[in-house]
């Protein structure tokens, strides 16, 4: 760990509270200029540290930086040593992540990559997923399978119900689910999740799988194509604390992905779902594959798919892929 990361982790542990330099130093057997430099570089990157002569660096409650000693301090004990992966700036994290799998060295069954900024996030179907730096949380599972693949589906089911899970004991809000992979609050789109695998090509068998979610924690000014429907967690310049987030949907999803197949979660997702009851239309090959076929959502089934009743009476399950659906006003 680098002096900086030291530095960081003990401010972090004593948030709101000042340490004195020369406590640092003594701690890390290391001289009061090398902290003075690591502090300045930690404020360079964001940190808002403040300095006091008489008594030291306090890092301020308000900070909302993403750290992983920050993140770490609210992970539970099922979850406290998964390993991490954060960056200021990536392409996306989905992609950091396949890369960590194919390239990295070796990694346990569950890691995850964390990225202050996308600048080429993606959702399902090629769609980007607009994620500018500060203002949300971008974040990619690595998941070694320990279920049968065939209920691999059901991963993006249990993300999405983490996700709700997360934001509710963290908050006064009431996320809904619209099926298969947006989280919504006030009929805005909050959230996306995209879910990958990596695959060994060889064997032709799937290493891991990659569960990509973006959250918007505070963006504004949205580009005109999504501005209409993209929403925020908080309109509030104020800190939203993304750590604490960050840490939550961690805890919530990983112990998710190792009883998926007892499918626990699906009660949660089918209480906040958006779409059951609703008049939708049906894209079967993408919302701009054209005009959408007019059905109720009637329920979600054990394998995540969404039940559907046509308008002659016929029923269909609906699976992940290459279908869309959409609310009717």
């Amino acid at each position: 760990m680098s002096t900086k990361s030291k530095v960081l982790n003990i401010l972090e542990s004593n948030r709101g509270r000042a340490v004195s330099g020369q406590d640092l130093a003594e701690k890390m057997g290391i001289s009061r200029t090398a902290i003075n430099k690591a502090v300045k570089s930690l404020r360079k990157e964001g940190f808002p540290i403040m300095a006091s002569p008489r008594r030291g660096y306090t890092l301020s409650n308000q900070s909302d930086v993403l750290s992983i000693p920050a993140i770490r301090a609210h992970l539970d004990t099922e979850t406290s040593e998964i390993p991490i992966e954060l960056y200021r700036s990536v392409t996306s994290t989905n992609d950091k992540a396949r890369e960590l799998a194919t390239f990295g060295p070796a990694i346990p069954s569950r890691a995850v990559v964390i990225a202050n900024e996308q600048t080429a996030g993606r959702g399902r179907l090629g769609r980007s997923f607009y994620s500018p730096a500060d203002t949300g949380i971008y974040m990619s599972f690595l998941i070694k399978p320990e279920f049968d693949i065939s209920h691999a589906g059901l991963i993006t089911t249990a993300a999405a119900t983490a996700v709700v899970s997360a934001i509710e004991n963290l908050t006064e809000l009431d996320p809904e689910i619209k099926w298969v992979n947006d989280v919504y609050l006030n009929n805005k789109k909050i959230c996306g999740i995209l879910t990958e695998a990596v695959s060994d090509f060889e064997t032709g068998t799937i290493q891991y799988l990659v569960v990509g979610i973006g959250i918007n924690c505070s963006t504004r000014n949205f580009p005109k194509d999504i501005a209409e429907c993209g929403g925020s967690l908080t309109d509030s310049d104020e800190a939203f604390f993304r750590n604490a987030l960050v840490a939550e949907v961690i805890n919530q999803f990983i112990p998710l992905t190792h009883h998926l197949e007892e499918r626990k979660f699906l009660d949660s997702y089918r209480k906040h779902s958006m779409v059951i009851g609703r008049e939708i239309q049906v894209y079967k090959g993408g919302i701009d594959s054209g005009e959408g076929q007019a059905a109720r959502a009637k329920d979600i089934d054990d394998n995540g798919g969404l039940v559907v009743e046509y308008k002659d009476g016929t029923k269909e399950t609906l699976a992940t892929g290459e279908i869309s659906i959409r609310l009717s006003e």
